[in-house]
């Protein structure tokens, strides 16, 4: 058993949202997509509508969602997590342990711009080339997620990588750093706060250029990946809802959550299986809530728009789900 460190914080009191198991919206017809391994915890789409994710044993895999059909287009040390594609067709990959890594699609190339991380989660590139990507804790690699959620250790981070390869961390001090999205105008980067259940907003130009603000708090359940869709709507993926026994932990005593981490696995709190996205506007409202009972598929943890079309990714699963709306 891996011991932790709790650290104490108190969430703002659940909203009445996160009891329920259906969205405000209706949902859309849901439609799985095989693929050739387990785990796609991440999705982004190119131009032409194809898919790219990674899985659980490193394959990067490139999907008509058309036809269904897959192909291998690169192998990763780590486990692959967020994605972005670049303009020139190459794949920014996140790994944990690793870092970001830089896969070119048509050889199967692989460089390392950022190495040594232990959990490398999500990226995005700006128009210039300078990429923004959070590091989710220092604590725990990938297959140990869960205690970092537990422990809350706030060891999440955010950096930028130059286009002359120099590293600034640029925010840390996060619960559970995760997503990233650029606004439209890149004034400032979205970043998910897992832990802390809640979108931030970290400015990078204008007068407030450095500083991290709330920009949506109290969020319903815990945000993973995000991207930005059309009409700049941000799009979060939502794995599942509060629990109410953690919350109720993260406040108390450290010794609570250290005899939970004792409990076999089968005997701690379990999420239960549901199928959740989220769409913000620029300022900030959740105008889109898409959520149905996880029957058919669970866990969304990455999600993209493509031509109507909302194609989400999961560690839980080994498709893809797309959801037509």
């Amino acid at each position: 058993m891996t011991r932790i460190e709790p650290k104490r914080w108190t969430p703002p009191p659940a909203p009445p949202r996160a009891k329920r198991a259906t969205g405000d919206d209706p949902f859309p017809p849901m439609h799985l997509i095989p693929l050739p391994g387990e785990g796609p915890e991440d999705v982004v789409a190119d131009a032409s509508g194809r898919l790219l994710t990674g899985l659980l044993d490193g394959r990067i895999v490139r999907v008509d969602p058309a036809s269904s059909s897959t192909e291998i287009v690169g192998v990763v040390d780590g486990r692959p997590l967020g994605l972005e594609l670049l303009p020139d067709g190459r794949v920014l990959v996140c790994t944990s342990p690793g870092g970001l890594l830089r896969l070119d699609p048509e050889t199967g190339d692989v460089e390392t711009l950022v190495g040594g991380l232990t959990f490398a989660s999500n990226a995005v590139a700006a128009a210039d080339g300078t990429v923004y990507f959070s590091e989710s804790t220092t604590r725990y690699a990938f297959d140990q997620w869960r205690l970092d959620v537990l422990e809350h250790s706030a060891t999440g981070r955010v950096f930028r990588v130059d286009l002359d390869g120099t590293v600034e961390t640029i925010a840390d001090g996060l619960r559970f750093a995760n997503g990233v999205a650029l606004a439209a105008d890149e004034s400032y980067l979205v970043v998910a706060e897992t832990a802390g259940y809640s979108l931030q907003r970290l400015w990078l130009t204008g007068p407030r250029q450095g500083a991290i603000e709330p920009w949506v708090t109290n969020l319903p359940g815990f945000p993973d990946n995000i991207s930005r869709g059309p009409g700049d709507l941000v799009w979060v993926a939502m794995p599942n809802a509060r629990n109410a026994v953690l919350d109720w932990a993260l406040p108390r005593s450290p010794w609570i959550r250290k005899a939970t981490n004792a409990l076999p696995e089968r005997l701690q709190p379990q999420p239960k299986r549901t199928v959740w996205v989220l769409g913000v506007s620029p300022d900030g409202e959740v105008v889109r809530d898409y959520q149905a009972p996880g029957e058919r598929w669970a866990f969304a943890t990455g999600v993209v728009e493509h031509e109507g079309r909302l194609y989400m990714a999961s560690i839980a699963e080994s498709s893809l789900a797309m959801l037509a709306m």
